[in-house]
């Protein structure tokens, strides 16, 4: 139950879009407490279980306005408009393929074909949001099925054809989670992993189970999210290519992050540098790994360091990660400035977490994105509690 408890606190607490320090108060308030009996640490606490609310837990649901036992009972199902992938697919297993076919052969072109539409669906995520894409790429993910299931082919071109779908369910699962649409993705992602093994494709497979991981972890079900990252590591093996497995121990580390446990989460990191480090001009990865990079190993640790309260680490590694970013790739530049805003407000300096804030707020108007639009929340929330200083409050009173 203890368990329940803080993930359904934490949950709770982000679908309203507060602070851990936003809740502390509103908790105290609840109970008729003046001062700050609880703060935030102690709402840490209780989310990462590490303590049970006990005497606080009615005032702690008054403030969130639910029941008691939305606090203690186990987390609802995820209700989301009915899955638009249900359109796309075949009932039953979409990978299955048809026993009476008697359709066109095809070879190696046609898995070429695919290949390149896969990776400009992957180049155009760069640049264009999940809600802008998310129906494209489940078009492009039906498109794939059809063509395993519904054509004749040998069965090493069988196999690369799997191999493709689970690339493209990878990035089609980030597409649809990018666009809030989290039981959707999941369903893409476990599509995908079930493509992957039939292939033999071990790193695929654990790139598939990573990004579902990482969804997990983001999205109130951390305990889950950390044991499928781990899973994903270790599906892919010690033979993966350096740049994978420095990808799936980023995934760990963010996992332990967002669980709160800190030298686990720099573990991991140290583990991911290594691993990047033994990537050589002669070392083989796969296309899809193209992005990962010492900058994007840098961009989660800093963000471990925010997560974890220590901005003194955090914002010289997000400057210098910012300084040298492309500007055309506006979501996640608006992502970065968000966490170097809340490290920046950690750190006390409110008036520079304001100019920062400022521009996150201009880079995340009209784009189609879940993850800038909780991050807004995060940022103007936590910019709340700096409200008395004249640039916090101008920016407060800009988006009003």
């Amino acid at each position: 139950m203890g368990g329940n408890i803080g993930a359904n606190i934490r949950r709770l607490r982000e679908q309203r879009g507060w602070s851990q320090a936003r809740l502390a108060r509103e908790t105290c308030s609840a109970a008729g407490i003046a001062g700050d009996p609880i703060g935030r640490q102690e709402i840490s606490r209780y989310e990462t279980g590490k303590r049970t609310p006990r005497e606080w837990l009615p005032f702690l649901a008054a403030a969130l306005k639910v029941t008691v036992e939305a606090v203690t009972g186990p987390p609802p199902a995820l209700e989301l408009p009915a899955p638009p992938l249900a359109d796309y697919l075949p009932a039953g297993d979409p990978l299955a393929p048809l026993t009476a076919r008697g359709g066109r052969r095809i070879g190696s072109g046609a898995v070429a074909d695919l290949r390149q539409r896969v990776h400009g669906l992957r180049l155009a995520d760069d640049v264009i949001a999940g809600g802008d894409l998310v129906r494209p790429a489940l078009r492009e993910l039906r498109s794939a099925v059809k063509l395993y299931r519904e054509t004749s082919h040998s069965e090493e071109v069988g196999a690369e054809l799997l191999s493709q779908i689970g690339e493209l369910a990878q990035i089609a699962g980030w597409i649809a989670s990018d666009a809030g649409q989290y039981g959707e993705a999941e369903t893409v992602y476990r599509l995908g992993i079930s493509a992957a093994r039939q292939a033999g494709d071990l790193t695929l497979t654990g790139n598939l189970a990573g990004s579902l991981a990482y969804q997990l972890s983001n999205t109130g079900r951390e305990a889950e999210g950390l044991s499928l990252a781990r899973a994903a590591l270790d599906e892919a093996g010690p033979d993966a290519p350096p740049k994978a497995r420095a990808l799936y121990l980023d995934r760990v580390a963010w996992a332990e992050t967002r669980m709160g446990h800190a030298q686990a989460a720099m573990r991991a990191l140290g583990r991911a540098g290594e691993a990047l480090a033994q990537d050589t001009a002669g070392a083989e990865s796969p296309g899809y790994l193209y992005w990962v990079d010492t900058g994007e190993l840098l961009v989660m640790e800093a963000r471990a360091y925010t997560e974890l309260r220590r901005p003194l680490r955090a914002v010289p590694l997000l400057r210098d990660v910012l300084g040298r970013y492309d500007a055309t790739h506006t979501r996640e530049l608006a992502l970065y400035l968000s966490w170097l805003a809340v490290a920046l407000m950690d750190a006390n300096e409110p008036e520079e977490a304001a100019a920062v804030a400022e521009r996150v707020v201009s880079l995340s108007a009209g784009i189609a994105s879940d993850r800038t639009t909780r991050r807004v929340r995060v940022v103007l929330d936590r910019l709340a509690e700096f409200r008395d200083v004249p640039e916090v409050r101008s920016v407060l009173g800009g988006v009003a």
